[in-house]
């Protein structure tokens, strides 16, 4: 639309202002909303991120001066504040090898069992199922221990690991060649404990 006078064009801008301003005051308002959300988010996120790691390193520190129940209670800590972030899971897995260490197998299990329940990454999780494996066979709970690996062991990149596991199993209940067979399926799937599980199978006594 044309308009002749400057008149004319003054008081089209003031309808259309009087027709559209809020909703353009209202647009400006949510978009500058938006990126101050945003970033405020992104800040909230990083001092998070930062406070974990701090409350983390603490736990560290209790677990090098051999303090199991200090490191447990921060482990806890970490969970009860700082679910969003790894560090629960990283913490839990510090405190459960602390925890045996100390000689409480029972609280052990426990912090491994929450990582494998509430770990972001399945592969913390199946890190927790092999540990928690490995002491529910040296309780002798061996039952438990092949319900844990059955339950875990679906990935390829931990099947050596598992297997390895299953050998210590086979032997605990001596079945030497079911123990010898697993044994040798870890060094062939890539077990990190190819040399360890060698001794192993060099040690099992002689099939008859």
């Amino acid at each position: 639309m044309n308009y002749e006078t400057d008149e004319e064009k003054v008081e089209a801008i003031k309808k259309w202002w009087k027709d559209n301003g809020l909703s353009v005051i209202a647009g400006a308002a949510i978009g500058i909303g938006a990126i101050f959300g945003w970033r405020l988010w992104v800040g909230h996120q990083e001092s998070t991120a930062s406070e974990a790691s701090i409350a983390f390193e603490q736990l560290l520190l209790d677990a090098a001066g051999n303090q199991p129940d200090a490191v447990a209670s921060q482990a806890g800590m970490l969970q009860d504040e700082f679910g969003s972030t790894p560090y629960p899971a990283l913490g839990s897995l510090v405190a459960a090898k602390t925890l045996y260490m100390a000689g409480k197998p029972v609280e052990a299990m426990a912090s491994l069992q929450t990582v494998i329940d509430k770990a972001p990454d399945p592969a913390l999780a199946r890190i927790a199922a092999l540990r928690l494996a490995r002491i529910q066979v040296s309780e002798n709970q061996l039952d438990e221990a092949e319900k844990t690996l059955k339950a875990h062991d679906t990935s390829p990149a931990f099947a050596g690991e598992f297997a390895a596991v299953r050998g210590d199993i086979a032997v605990a209940r001596g079945d030497l060649a079911a123990a010898r067979a697993a044994y040798q399926q870890a060094i062939e799937q890539g077990s990190s404990l190819s040399q360890l599980l060698r001794l192993k199978i060099d040690n099992l006594p002689a099939a008859g």
